[in-house]
């Protein structure tokens, strides 16, 4: 059996089983004879969802056939398929994950990322959202910029901190090269969000803030993000030599947390970027 054969075995398999687990008083339906409240028809299904009998059959049967995007997530309404199912449903046709619904961005980390990132305490790191805003963050890192803490929540923000924080300019030994690199990636992650309320606030602000800030944004320039070493002037235990990196729980995949670690027998480098 081919691979792709096997994946459309196993879509109509998993179909019919998502099938015969719903509950038909959930959707409206009554009871099939006496007794049977549980399980869906296949053309219960397929009126459901805009197909034909015919189609749907074939789609449970694995038959060589080439659903559109558009229809797969009408049948994932219809079974009540969580986020995860219906990514499963869409990457065995060979489609990408389906589109997250809009959710507020939050102003705080869940509390198991908070409780990680106070066990990497030792090791400076934060939390981040998807706007830059900083959600969480520990010891480590207050003490490397102690301004994390103090300043008020609506500033709480990356880039607003980089562009508009002296003690930050004070940190960054090169803060010209790093400024442009954050705004670089800002602008990479951003790009798809640029027309939401929070980040149209945070240019405006940034925009009428800072000059470096205006020159940059109109350099339109684009980079990833990349793991790399870092090299910070703190007020007190003067340079510091961390390698940075960013990861994403894989159950709130919008959320990074940004870890330094020190780098071992550090030579002076580079510093660029978040």
């Amino acid at each position: 059996m081919t691979i792709e054969r096997e994946r459309r075995a196993e879509l109509g398999a998993f179909l019919r089983a998502r099938r015969n687990q719903l509950v038909r008083a959930d959707l409206g339906l009554p009871p099939v004879g006496r007794n049977r409240t549980s399980g869906l028809r296949r053309e219960e299904v397929a009126y459901l969802s805009g197909v034909s009998v015919t189609w749907y059959t074939w789609l449970e049967q694995g038959r060589d056939i080439h659903p559109s995007r558009q229809v797969l997530d009408a049948i994932a309404r219809t079974l009540r398929l969580s986020v995860a199912e219906h990514t499963y449903v869409l990457t065995l046709v060979g489609y990408s994950a389906p589109e997250p619904d809009a959710q507020p961005i939050p102003r705080a980390a869940p509390p198991h990322v908070q409780r990680l990132l106070d066990a990497l305490d030792g090791f400076p790191a934060y939390a981040i959202a998807p706007d830059w805003y900083i959600s969480g963050w520990n010891t480590a890192y207050a003490a490397l910029y102690p301004n994390v803490a103090t300043v008020p929540a609506e500033d709480r923000n990356l880039l607003w901190l980089v562009f508009t924080d002296p003690y930050v300019r004070e940190l960054l030994p090169d803060w010209e090269v790093t400024s442009r690199r954050f705004l670089a990636e800002f602008r990479a992650e951003a790009g798809p969000r640029l027309g939401d309320p929070s980040y149209a606030r945070l240019i405006e602000r940034l925009l009428d803030a800072s000059e470096e800030f205006r020159a940059g944004w109109k350099s339109h320039d684009i980079e990833g993000f990349a793991s790399r070493e870092r090299v910070f002037h703190h007020p007190v235990v003067g340079d510091l030599h961390l390698e940075h990196h960013r990861l994403a729980p894989s159950d709130q995949p919008d959320l990074h947390l940004v870890i330094y670690t020190p780098v071992p027998s550090a030579t002076p480098g580079r510093p660029s970027g978040r």
